[in-house]
Parts: structure tokens; sequence; C-alpha cells
């Protein structure tokens, strides 16, 4: 059997990008930071003036805000250094990961919460709601600003989003914090606090599972959800001269950064380097796949199980 291996890597022309990118990001990053240390600070010591859990509970937010955007600023720092002979891929992964600890990071937060205000659900506790409600709006300010700084990036990049999570969850806290300062201050509901702790928690452990379960997948070399592993099958048998696609594997290195392998079995009399070039073009140009091993093989005869056509398979078929 002749067989003949490429593998493409992207092209130079988008390196200045990647390059820029992490710069602008650790920019946005820095800044976020100031911001949420400074007004944690504030919330800290207002949510113990006033006795106010749903303060408190914005301030705890805004604590795991300052770690994970640490976090999320040391992986983009990190993973930026060149791959070597013992890491080929270098530290790219460092951002999956530091995404990854940001989720589980706020869902761990949210229960603990939950269970504060289950406490004082059964011992309710005298809050000041006014302050609660003065405080509460300035950190919704801040978390606005940040909030505005990492959108842009939070769609590209896994890492980036975990960062942005944290602080919509505070922007989640601050207003259950207001509402609850108002109801206090000018109903005298104390109840108010403690119940809309639980609901701003629970509404963080939702948008935090998909963060959750999405590096999970990568992590798990698992095809990116945004990927039609089907499709991409169909696409690669359209290439002229491609008879047969098999050993198909397509994972996330790190965000925006998808990879393929295949072995795709040729006609005879189809010409190598033009079947490559049409495979990476359609991959590239449908599917945004940049990183791209094939294996090119003439069908061996005496090997008729590898004849079947791949397509309408089940996904777990693909691996045999």
């Amino acid at each position: 059997m002749h067989k003949h291996e490429h593998h493409e890597h992207r092209g130079h022309s988008r390196q200045p990008d990647r390059e820029s990118a992490p710069l602008s990001n650790r920019r946005r990053l820095a800044w976020v930071f100031a911001l949420t240390a400074f007004y944690m600070i504030a919330e800290v010591v207002g949510g113990f003036l006033s006795n106010s859990l749903a303060l408190l509970s914005d301030a705890g937010h805004m604590l795991t805000d300052v770690a994970s955007i640490a976090l999320a600023m040391f992986a983009l720092w990190f993973s930026s250094r060149p791959a070597t002979s013992k890491k080929t891929y270098g530290y790219l992964r460092l951002e999956i990961l530091a995404a990854l600890a940001n989720g589980v990071t706020l869902v761990v937060i949210s229960l603990l919460i939950s269970y504060e205000a289950w406490q004082r659900l059964k011992t309710p506790q005298t809050v000041q709601g006014f302050e609660v409600t003065v405080i509460a709006i300035g950190g919704l300010v801040v978390n606005a600003i940040s909030a505005y700084l990492l959108h842009s990036a939070s769609s590209a990049n896994l890492n980036m989003r975990g960062a942005f999570l944290h602080v919509i969850s505070d922007m989640l806290g601050s207003v259950g914090a207001i509402i609850a300062g108002v109801f206090i201050w000018q109903f005298g509901w104390t109840i108010t606090d403690p119940i809309i702790s639980v609901l701003m928690c629970l509404l963080i452990i939702f948008s935090s599972w998909q963060l959750i379960r999405e590096s999970l997948n990568i992590l798990l070399e698992g095809t990116p959800s945004h990927i039609n592993i089907q499709a991409v099958i169909e696409a690669m048998m359209q290439v002229r001269g491609v008879l047969n696609v098999h050993d198909l594997h397509i994972w996330t290195i790190n965000s925006g950064n998808d990879a393929l392998s295949a072995h795709v079995a040729i006609e005879e009399n189809a010409s190598y380097k033009g079947t490559l070039e049409s495979l990476q073009t359609a991959l590239r140009s449908k599917f945004n796949i940049g990183h791209v091993t094939i294996q090119i093989e003439l069908l061996d005869e005496n090997e008729p199980s590898k004849l079947y056509q791949i397509i309408g398979k089940s996904a777990s078929e693909l691996h045999h």
C-alpha cells in the first residue's frame, strides 16, 4: 500500500493577529482586575456594616473574580510560551484549565452562599436596606464597565469567557442586592435578602455549567460542539478522487484552534497533492479547521473491509 502523509499548520499570514490578541486580552483583564479588586473591598466593608448577605455574596463573587481574572491573566501569559520537544503543543491548554477552574469555582461559591441563605431563612437577621442599595448600585456600575471590556473577547476564547461569566455573575448579584436592599429599605422585608441570594446563585450555576461542559469536552479530546462530524465527512467525500474516509478525529487544541486527522483512500489515478490541497481548502473554508493531518492511501484489494463508505454510520464507528 502506498502512503503519503501531510501535516499543515495555520498560515503565517494570521500569526500577527494571534500574537496581538493575547496582549489585548491581557490589557482588558488588567483593567477589570483593578476595578474589581477596588470595589470588592468596598462591598466587603459595606456588607459587614449593613449585615447584608446579598451584599456579602456579591463581594464573595467579586473575590472569586479577582482570583479568576488573575488566573486568566496567568494562563494567557503562560500559554504564549513556545512549544518544546516535550510540550509539542506548548502550553495552550492552560487557557482551558483556567476556564474549567473558573466554572467550578462559581458553582462552589454559589452553593456555599445558598447554604448560608438557608440558615438565614430559618433565623432572619436585621439588614440595613438603604446602605445595601447604595453600595450595590456602585457594584453594578463597576461590573457593567468590566463586562463591556470583556464582552468582545469572550466569544472566541474560553478562558476569557470564564472571566466574563464571573463578571456577569457579579452583575446578577448586584442587581439582586439592589432589589433586596430596596424591599428591605421600603418595606422591611428582610427575608428578601436570602431569597434573592438563592435565586442569583441558581442563575450563576446554570450559566457556569456550559463553561464547565465545554472545558471538559476539550480536555477529553471531544469533537468541538460547533462542528457536525457527519457534515465534515460528507464535505471530504465530495472532493474529487476521494473514495473513503476513516480513522477520523476532530478535537480542539485551545479556543479557536481546531485540529483534524484522518486516513483518506483515493482513486489510483488521483493526484496526491491536488487531493490534499482540495481537502485542506474544504476543511478550512467550511469548518475553519486549519490544523490538518491527512494520510493518503490507495485501497488495498486484500482488505475489503476498508471499501465501505462511512457516510451514514454513527460517530462511534469512526474509530474502527
